[in-house]
């Protein structure tokens, strides 16, 4: 019993404490990445099809390496050295954007934080999902991205104010404003690392038996049992199928799911300056973050299922009204609504991944999910590129094609998935 006790008493130090890393991570990160874009196309002059490329590859290398760490730590069975070391990785890569005078240096400096990132993600994630209750996941979940984006709203608040200090309203970025805000983003991402390091601890895979009982959370939300051999040497093909038919659904709506900066070059070319870029990003973080506790709760009560399909039918509509924007305070509204669909889907995700696969797989089928989108990052965020600018002597479409086109994946992949049957094998 006292080792039970024991046992909870580090399952909520561990979720306070990954929750307070990813505030400081993303308080450090938002302020850099909500201007990045700016700084390419601006001060680097650099076409919207270069940025797309620069961040597919950076998602995509993230993403390799999500993969190889997450089984890695169901190996070892070991989180948290795994998930410091990837936070130290990017904190070590911020203050090097102060040294990339040209674009490929940035883009270096870019993809060293998403190794980073790599690195850490989906240890991370099995780490919280193996110190909260089952019936408790989506909360567990929820909390976390609440404070992931209270971070990043205050980082952008941050940013906003310092491009007010020194350049006011005007629209464009400079390179010396760029400059101060690396500097300021520096001492969050230390004390990110600092913060997971000392007050984490990992724990074992939790692996609860029994039968549903009556007004228990839905079948989707429970564990899976974990094989004796899972525990031994993690397999892939130990994840099973609903698994597999939930990562082909992801697969489909993650293909028209191009990079945010996409939605920042939309906000420039409609007339917001760099503030009102900055304020729109501020808007859809607290929305995020004010949506994914409440989120979580939900899915733990009603499935995690029609809590996603809800999220996902939800970015098509955005993604359709971002199309049809004529100036920037319209495309403002609809990346308000952009929150709403974070804090719907991406905890929840996360949350229904864990159920679907034994507890001692779980790092590697968050790796493994985030392996599959972050390669198609790449052309998803190529192909917006390509719709908006064309390419060679083509000028493309124009700027609402990519999200005319994000719209529809978006729907046929939400279309399957409130058609997808809940997993029978699931036990609690």
């Amino acid at each position: 019993m006292a080792g039970r006790v024991r046992t909870e008493e580090v399952g909520r130090r561990n979720l306070w404490a990954v929750s307070l890393t990813s505030f400081l991570t993303d308080l450090s990160s938002q302020m850099v990445l909500s201007l990045l874009p700016l700084y390419l196309v601006g001060p680097l002059g650099v076409r919207a099809g270069l940025v797309g490329l620069i961040e597919g590859v950076a998602e995509a290398l993230a993403s390799l390496l999500k993969a190889g760490s997450g089984w890695w730590s169901d190996r070892i069975q070991a989180r948290k050295g795994l998930a410091v070391a990837g936070y130290g990785l990017s904190s070590l890569a911020r203050p090097l954007l102060l040294l990339a005078g040209s674009w490929l240096g940035v883009a270096g400096v870019r993809w060293l934080d998403r190794v980073g990132k790599g690195i850490r993600t989906a240890p991370r994630d099995a780490l919280l999902a193996d110190s909260v209750r089952p019936s408790r996941r989506g909360f567990g979940f929820g909390l976390h991205r609440a404070a992931d984006n209270a971070g990043a709203a205050l980082g952008l608040g941050a940013a906003l104010a310092i491009v007010m200090w020194q350049q006011g309203g005007a629209q464009g970025l400079s390179a010396e404003t760029f400059r101060w805000v690396v500097v300021a983003s520096i001492v969050p991402a230390i004390l990110a690392v600092v913060v997971l390091a000392t007050v984490a601890s990992d724990l074992p895979a939790r692996t609860q038996g029994g039968t549903r009982r009556q007004g228990a959370p839905p079948l989707e939300n429970r564990d899976v049992h974990t094989p004796a051999s899972a525990r031994e040497r993690p397999r892939v093909a130990q994840l099973g199928r609903p698994f597999f038919v939930f990562l082909a659904l992801a697969a489909v709506f993650e293909l028209g799911n191009a990079a945010d900066a996409f939605i920042v070059l939309l906000a420039d070319a409609r007339g917001l300056s760099v503030a009102g870029v900055l304020g729109m990003l501020l808007t859809m973080k607290l929305v995020y973050a004010a949506t994914s506790t409440f989120a979580g709760i939900l899915g733990d009560r009603i499935g995690y299922r029609r809590v996603l399909a809800g999220g996902w039918a939800l970015y098509a509509a955005v993604y359709l009204g971002l199309a049809r924007t004529n100036n920037g305070m319209e495309v403002w509204a609809w990346v308000a609504v952009y929150g709403a669909y974070y804090g719907l889907s991406y905890g929840t995700a996360r949350a229904l991944i864990a159920g679907l696969v034994p507890s001692a797989l779980r790092g590697t089928a968050f790796g493994l999910f985030a392996a599959t989108l972050g390669l198609l990052s790449i052309p998803a965020s190529v192909i917006a590129g390509v719709l908006w600018h064309g390419v060679g002597a083509w000028d493309g479409f124009g700027a609402s094609a990519p999200f005319y086109f994000g719209a529809v994946m978006a729907g046929l992949a939400t279309v399957g998935l409130a058609l997808w049957q809940q997993p029978r094998s699931l036990s609690t």
